[in-house]
């Protein structure tokens, strides 16, 4: 197939443009390069097959050729970058997801949009099936990112329903790996930095709050596979090993052989309090379940870290 992947420079982009070449697959990234990096897709330059557009899909989109699959990628994913991009970000997620889906439907290509749990907001509903609608304050300073991504959504599926266009949504829960920018605010990143510095390792809040994480690899797995199926309702995929932000950071600590001490900040505003996704249908839609356990993929994690 040929493929477009909006934000393909960034950190899952990048690896699902790689697993995607080397499934023979070709690729036309088109990223602004806001949040992603040149260097996440540098080594694919030269392969066969793959081209670099770097353009924004909040602008009318338009792609020489034919396409066979649209992959929506493209948006600020770490809290510290849409509450700087706050604005940008409902741009991409209502106006990106608009164009996407314009192109998918004069390529008569597929479309796969990469939503998020966070859609599920603070959930009052655990662990989280897609059939949950979710607890999200929509003028909450996460709501940029939240509603951005439900409204891409509810479009994803408007397409669908009025005009037939052949689509997928892929709920994704926290995922982490190599190529993760070590000041985008996540937890695991900042938290392996620190921890390779020598610094606090800090904690907002009490620590308590759990997130379920899943290893880049076994993500780019499971969207291959939605791929390729004829479902168009979210699917989430995500590990549902699930953990405390303390145990996390200690388990860190350990793996980094860090000195480092954990202070507590302030808790962040709307953080949700716990984070879990409940699988089921992507193991029996996908035949798909995360295979890295949390403590071989932060193991690989943190020694990509060192190596930069």
């Amino acid at each position: 197939m040929r493929i477009l992947v909006t934000g393909g420079g960034g950190f899952l982009g990048s690896h699902l443009c790689e697993y995607l070449l080397r499934k023979g697959h070709e690729v036309v990234v088109m990223d602004n390069l806001l949040t992603g990096r040149a260097e996440n897709i540098a080594h694919l330059i030269g392969w066969e097959g793959f081209v670099f557009l770097r353009y924004d899909v909040t602008h009318f989109v338009h792609v020489v050729g034919p396409l066979d699959y649209i992959l929506h990628f493209a948006s600020p994913a770490s809290p510290k970058d849409y509450l700087q991009y706050s604005i940008h970000t409902m741009k991409v997620g209502a106006l990106g997801t608009y164009h996407s889906l314009g192109l998918a439907r004069a390529k008569e290509a597929k479309f796969l949009l990469a939503s998020t749990s966070e859609t599920y907001g603070d959930p009052l509903v655990h662990p989280q099936p897609e059939t949950y609608w979710g607890n999200v304050n929509p003028v909450g300073v996460r709501g940029v990112y939240d509603e951005a991504k439900r409204f891409a959504e509810a479009m994803t599926m408007a397409y669908h329903r009025e005009l037939g266009i052949d689509t997928r949504i892929v709920r994704i829960f926290n995922t982490y790996g190599p190529r993760m920018r070590k000041d985008d605010g996540r937890a695991i990143p900042t938290f392996i930095s620190q921890a390779l510095t020598g610094e606090d390792i800090t904690i907002h809040g009490n620590g308590k709050q759990t997130r379920s994480i899943c290893y880049v690899s076994d993500l780019i797995e499971g969207i291959y596979r939605l791929m390729q199926t004829d479902y168009h309702g979210p699917v989430n995929i995500g590990n549902p090993s699930e953990m405390s932000i303390l145990d996390l950071a200690n388990k860190i600590l350990q793996i980094a052989e860090s000195e480092s001490r954990i202070v507590f900040k302030q808790a962040m505003a709307d953080d949700p309090k716990v984070r879990r996704p409940d699988i089921g249908l992507a193991r029996n839609l996908l035949g798909w379940e995360p295979k890295v356990s949390p403590e071989e993929g932060l193991r690989w994690t943190v020694e990509w870290f060192r190596d930069q």
